[in-house]
């Protein structure tokens, strides 16, 4: 390791251990001794849900020349499954959040002639855990929330590699202001990005600058509409590789109808951009389905 190397190291090492102290202490506290009565953890599995579509088509090089796509198409299954769990203490003065976010998709395309083949729709694993700290507190917008300055660190990767490619591995730290808690505005924030990558044999540190919301309102009794946006603009890289990104773009929004009890069924959409530092075109991926999901809060204040 040359010197370099080795200021980075500790650089990053004193920033995650900055962060961690700012973000695990007063949930250490917590578990000691709750502020007051308003004080106290809600475990929240926010939403699992399952993504199924199959198309099977027998004999279809005999009808390859039928002018009917329901005689002559490839066989295909679709599978995505979305786990999200959520573990927040909130105090007077802060809230203190850990959320896991895990998804995975995968689609089996069996042609009329050759061999099947397998592509990876969705693959992600992100841990976060998250301080707030209420500071200010709005009534009279959007239904009210509190806001002030927040910190996170978050770790990403994924159940498996896509092909020859590393399995992804990105540890972020956040350091901004924050807007949450709110009727309808859940989250909204910027905040300035530190971010080391471990994919690659050579791990660069980066920098950025991000923002996202998060929105949900209600519709009607049993109805909620939610909606999401992320954007993240790098500024500088510490690696020079044609693997880099310029910024990326992520939105969702979807609408749960409520069948029985902790079950509903919800159609949604989700888009992803990506723009590489070392290309003119644009990475895009649009998603639109429908998912049958499940959610119980496990645990009140």
């Amino acid at each position: 390791m040359n010197n370099s190397d080795y200021r980075r190291f500790k650089m990053v090492n004193r920033m995650i251990s900055v962060m961690l102290t700012v973000l695990f202490l007063p949930g250490l506290v917590g578990f000691v001794k709750a502020q007051d009565a308003d004080a106290g953890w809600q475990l929240d599995l926010k939403r699992t849900s399952l993504n199924l579509t199959s198309t099977q088509v027998k004999n279809a090089d005999v009808y390859a020349d039928f002018s009917d796509s329901r005689l002559n198409a490839d066989s295909q299954t679709a599978v995505q499954v979305f786990s999200n769990f959520e573990a927040a203490y909130s105090a007077p003065k802060y809230l203190w959040s850990n959320e896991l976010l895990a998804e995975y998709g995968k689609t089996t395309i069996k042609p009329r002639l050759g061999d099947a083949t397998k592509t990876e729709s969705a693959d992600r694993i992100i841990f976060t855990s998250d301080i707030a700290y209420k500071i200010w507190k709005v009534e009279n917008l959007f239904g009210g929330f509190d806001a002030g300055p927040m910190a996170n660190v978050s770790y990403e990767t994924e159940f498996t590699s896509p092909g020859d490619v590393p399995l992804r591995k990105l540890l972020r730290g956040r350091l901004g202001v924050k807007a949450f808690e709110g009727k309808y505005l859940k989250s909204l924030y910027a905040a300035v990005v530190f971010e080391e990558d471990f994919t690659y044999p050579e791990n660069s540190a980066n920098t950025a600058w991000e923002a996202g919301i998060k929105i949900e309102q209600p519709v009607r009794e049993g109805v909620k509409a939610s909606y999401g946006l992320l954007y993240r603009d790098y500024l500088s890289h510490g690696k020079t590789m044609p693997t880099n990104l310029d910024y990326t773009l992520e939105a969702n929004a979807r609408m749960d109808v409520l069948v029985y009890k902790n079950l509903s069924i919800a159609p949604f959409i989700n888009y992803y951009m990506a723009q590489g530092e070392y290309t003119d075109r644009l990475g895009q991926n649009l998603y639109v389905g429908v998912s049958f999901s499940f959610s119980r809060i496990l645990k009140t204040r």
